[in-house]
């Protein structure tokens, strides 16, 4: 999933340790059509081992997180969830990653390297589906475990994805909670992140096929809106649907830095209270929008858990206690047991709604 804050290297004091490494391999152009196409058209390789679930944890592993965004409030959680569940297993983290949330080519110059260091897993938030595809497998031919995590490429390309929840019902979810809003009627707009991003899509057309429903027969979805999951390109974006739009009664935003440029511009506005605001969003980013009557309700899943759930299924892979094959169950410490599903996804579970009467028992 997506936010994101203005670049800045990651300190080892802070929340998330992350140095950017030297690239060291040439990165790969632009993703075009053709390029996702090839990608998603390709074979990744295939695991000849079977999976042993009673296999000992491996010793000396070392766990590669490489978010979408480093320095994006959303990742500087989950990534802390992932540091601390891979630590707990007496393993190595470490967190690389692009300043942009829409650098592709950034993306994979840091698998290059991460394959070329021959770290035991990586952990990828893809910011394209089919541009990592080439150097994901690259990686996995020369023995590296790949968990995708928050947005997934195509399913050739890693060995497990940790969905956040079922992308169906964050998509149809959506709009059940913008409808309720607004009663039903009127003209809405989505503010997503990057047009290539994964989840974004993914959520995107569950809401458009959502829509269809007759219940929603006076809702129209008139754009859908890139703020490229940065806070000021969110902020213009917000602006120019107003202005675009004057009779638009809502804006869906599934991306955090999203909702809260949205909300920013909503709060010292005329439309304050009069166009209406949902999408996924952090607690502390959103609260004080939520008691101050800007936005009514919004949701998300716990992004700790997300990232701490994508370092076990990445040391459980390395470990040989799984393999991605659909059926298998591996644990993942205080989150529980978890079972492999169909196409090598595992969901962490069902989001959470944040309104007045609940925000103030969360704290991420």
């Amino acid at each position: 999933m997506s936010f994101r804050t203005a670049p800045a290297r990651r300190a080892a004091a802070a929340v998330v340790a992350a140095t950017a490494l030297a690239l060291t391999v040439a990165a790969c152009g632009g993703t075009t059509k053709k390029s996702t196409d090839d990608a998603a058209n390709s074979s990744g390789p295939k695991s000849s081992a079977s999976a042993n679930p009673s296999a000992a944890t491996k010793k000396g592993l070392t766990v590669a997180y490489l978010p979408k965004q480093v320095n994006n409030p959303y990742f500087t959680i989950s990534d802390t969830g992932g540091k601390k569940a891979v630590e707990a297993l007496g393993e190595k983290y470490k967190e690389v990653g692009t300043s942009s949330g829409t650098d592709t080519a950034g993306q994979v110059s840091y698998v290059n390297t991460l394959t070329q260091q021959q770290v035991s897993a990586i952990a990828v938030s893809a910011q394209d589906p089919g541009a990592l595809c080439t150097a994901l497998n690259q990686a996995r031919k020369n023995g590296v475990k790949v968990v995708t995590y928050d947005s997934d490429t195509n399913a050739s390309c890693r060995d497990l994805f940790v969905s956040q929840a079922s992308s169906e019902d964050l998509g149809r979810t959506e709009v059940q909670l913008m409808a309720k809003q607004i009663g039903n009627k009127g003209q809405i707009a989505i503010l997503s992140a990057a047009q290539t991003a994964t989840n974004q899509n993914t959520w995107i057309g569950f809401m458009k096929d959502e829509l269809k429903k007759p219940e929603y027969k006076d809702i129209q979805l008139v754009k859908v809106a890139y703020g490229n999951d940065d806070a000021q390109t969110s902020f213009q974006q917000t602006q120019g649907l107003l202005q675009q739009y004057p009779n638009l009664k809502g804006i869906i935003s599934p991306t955090t830095v999203g909702i809260k440029a949205a909300a920013q511009y909503l709060s010292g506005s005329r439309y304050k209270g009069k166009v209406q605001l949902t999408g996924l969003g952090t607690p502390n980013d959103m609260r004080a929008y939520v008691n101050n009557g800007t936005v009514q309700a919004f949701e998300l899943w716990d992004p700790a858990k997300l990232g701490a759930l994508a370092g076990y299924a990445a040391v459980a892979l390395a470990s040989g206690q799984i393999t991605g094959a659909s059926g298998q169950t591996f644990t993942a410490g205080d989150l529980g047991s978890f079972t492999v599903g169909q196409d090598s996804v595992v969901v962490l579970g069902k989001p959470t709604v944040f309104d007045k009467s609940n925000i103030g028992q969360f704290n991420f």
